[in-house]
């Protein structure tokens, strides 16, 4: 696919709107149904085995990441009662100024980790370019360290895509359609893994 828009100048926000949209449902499908299938996959065992899932991004990846804290701890738990434990380290803006400003940006996330992450936990890297050396450092350490690892991209995919075990590639040349779809996969993930541990009865007399 690898579309890109907008490829011309708009003067009508409506037919912006409905390029946007289009490009959007599109994107959608590239991404592969085998990774999301892995991904859930390896969501729901941590639970199992009482591993930590850790998560990070930059910008708009940041506001991902912290919504993803929410609706996998908050959100799975609900009328489960089934914890998975979820840590984002995007979170503490006092722990990356520290670390930012004594070592280095490139390590705000790096540094969390290596404090936190053990064999068997899972993380989670998002970024819309893939390329960001603050989500390769903690990746290429997962790796080394026995994590597994899942990659959310965008654009060609950067080095995240190369280097992460699992990963969910939206094939499309635009920030906003990007993490559009990142916040959407988030929450399908989620929701999928919520109510596999539901009864039918149960799905039914809940809002998700």
């Amino acid at each position: 696919m690898t579309e890109k828009i907008p490829e011309t100048r708009y003067a009508d926000i409506a037919r912006y709107a409905d390029q946007y949209f289009h490009h959007l449902a599109a994107a959608s499908k590239t991404i592969s149904s085998g990774s999301l299938r892995q991904a859930a996959d390896i969501l729901a065992r941590t639970i199992d085995e009482d591993a930590w899932v850790y998560v990070c991004g930059n910008g708009g990846s940041t506001a991902i990441s912290n919504h993803l804290h929410c609706d996998f701890s908050n959100g799975i738990r609900k009328s489960t009662g089934r914890q998975l434990r979820v840590y984002s380290l995007s979170a503490h803006i006092e722990t990356m100024t520290a670390t930012a400003n004594d070592i280095s940006y490139d390590d705000v996330f790096l540094h969390q980790l290596t404090g936190l992450g053990r064999p068997g936990d899972v993380l989670i890297a998002i970024s819309s370019s893939g390329n960001s050396e603050n989500i390769i450092r903690p990746l290429l350490w997962a790796k080394d360290h026995g994590l597994k690892t899942i990659a959310l991209t965008g654009f060609d995919g950067g080095r995240a895509k190369k280097n992460a075990d699992i990963s969910l590639h939206i094939d499309i040349h635009n920030y906003g359609i990007v993490e559009d779809i990142h916040q959407s996969i988030m929450h399908v993930l989620a929701q999928y893994i919520r109510q596999s541990m539901m009864s039918p009865e149960e799905i039914a007399r809940q809002k998700f």
